[in-house]
């Protein structure tokens, strides 16, 4: 195995590609980020099963990652608000589960439910700004459709009002990149972090029926106390996790079913399933590419080589998602009939994502509704020339344009 570190390409231009480099020097390989600092990548579906329960692998790597303790990381550095923000995904064992219990309540089964009409009216509303559009116009259904369906929707989960939308999601679709200048991750830490402030101060003010406000309830009444700045954080991760994540998986459902006619077939047939599609676009190409940050609390022997005490993780949810060792020769391939399509995209053990249902839900309710209102739309460009989002955290395109009618 090549002991230099692989410089991960913070432009995220081809992270299948990356990811089989990165497959070859074995399923746990060390690599090189922005600034300098180190990693192993974890690209084996078993090695990162493994370590997402590992007791020896923390969340919390403000506590136990040497460089951050040694005061040599910056706050302007692209991905410091993924280890400094306080929030379920930054904590572990009981301060993890104090956190997490809060946030879970948007996600119980009552919840979801009460989504649906919430999502039909939004996907309706949707369509039929879309069906204004001339049958020759090139639209991005990113933007015009999947993304404002999601986050429309988490706004309306966290009680965010119309007028403070464009701001919140800013600094998530900021924080989603690793392209970002010091002075741009500087600005939008900045920026954020007083506009979720001032959302907190509102919700204090003008309580609703919201997550936002079950969470200060919460506080309040000394049920789960939460700082100020574990309330902040725990809505930045609900709108960061609620937003990009789930849009770029349903466009990339879009463009495989458009580039696999015979599949789409078998779904409108009744042959195949809508839900068999989207089980395989998770696996195929979940929304996560390498998600920072786990830190290793003791010495770690797994894949051939050995995890130090202090050594930052990068658990590789997308080259998990595509091993070959598990999945075989066809795991690149998208195939709405493959036997397995479980997968780790969502993650797996206590830190596992409270959202699929929900993302189920959007998805089930989305994809059939847009091709029955456009059911002869296609790619606009071919699939080979749409653009990747500027990111090695997520998975997306930065935009997907189509040609909604004939």
């Amino acid at each position: 195995m090549d002991k230099c570190p692989y410089v991960l390409d913070r432009s995220g231009s081809d992270l299948h590609g990356e990811n089989k480099n990165l497959r070859a020097r074995g399923p746990v390989t060390r690599v090189e980020l922005h600034g300098g600092y180190t990693a192993w990548s974890v690209t084996g579906y078993d090695e990162a099963k493994q370590l997402l329960v590992d007791p020896r692998i923390a969340k919390n790597t403000k506590d136990n990652w040497p460089e951050y303790q040694a005061g040599r990381v910056p706050e302007d550095w692209e991905l410091y608000t993924w280890l400094a923000m306080d929030n379920m995904q930054t904590r572990d064992g009981a301060e993890h589960d104090r956190l997490r219990k809060l946030v879970a309540q948007a996600f119980t089964g009552r919840r979801v439910a009460a989504s649906r009409p919430i999502i039909e009216g939004i996907v309706h509303r949707l369509l039929d700004d879309l069906a204004t559009v001339p049958a020759d116009e090139v639209v991005d259904i990113k933007a015009r459709y999947f993304y404002p369906l999601s986050t429309i929707l988490v706004c309306d989960l966290l009680g965010i009002r119309e007028e403070d939308q464009a701001v919140m999601l800013q600094g998530a679709a900021v924080n989603a990149k690793t392209t970002n200048s010091a002075e741009e991750s500087a600005a939008n830490l900045h920026q954020w972090h007083e506009a979720l402030g001032q959302l907190v101060e509102t919700k204090r003010r003008e309580p609703g029926d919201d997550l936002t406000t079950v969470i200060l309830k919460a506080t309040e009444d000394n049920e789960a106390p939460l700082t100020d700045e574990e309330v902040l954080g725990s809505v930045h991760l609900l709108i960061g996790g609620g937003t990009e994540t789930t849009a770029n998986v349903l466009c990339h459902t879009i463009v495989d079913l458009l580039t696999h006619p015979d599949q789409l077939a078998a779904i409108r047939s009744g042959k195949a399933s809508w839900e068999e599609a989207w089980d395989e676009e998770v696996r195929k190409d979940g929304a996560v590419g390498s998600m920072p940050f786990r830190c290793a609390v003791a010495d770690i022997e797994i894949g051939g080589v050995t995890i130090a005490k202090g050594d930052l993780v990068l658990i590789n949810y997308l080259a998990a998602g595509r091993d070959p060792a598990r999945y075989g020769d066809t795991a690149d391939e998208f195939d709405i009939t493959r036997a397995n399509k479980s997968s780790l995209s969502f993650g797996y053990g206590r830190h596992r994502c409270l959202g699929p249902a929900l993302a189920t839900m959007e998805a089930m309710i989305s994809l059939p509704a847009l091709f029955e209102r456009f059911p002869n739309l296609r790619l606009a460009v071919p699939a080979a020339e749409l653009k990747p989002a500027p990111t090695f955290i997520f998975n997306g395109y930065e935009e997907v344009p189509l040609l909604l009618q004939d």
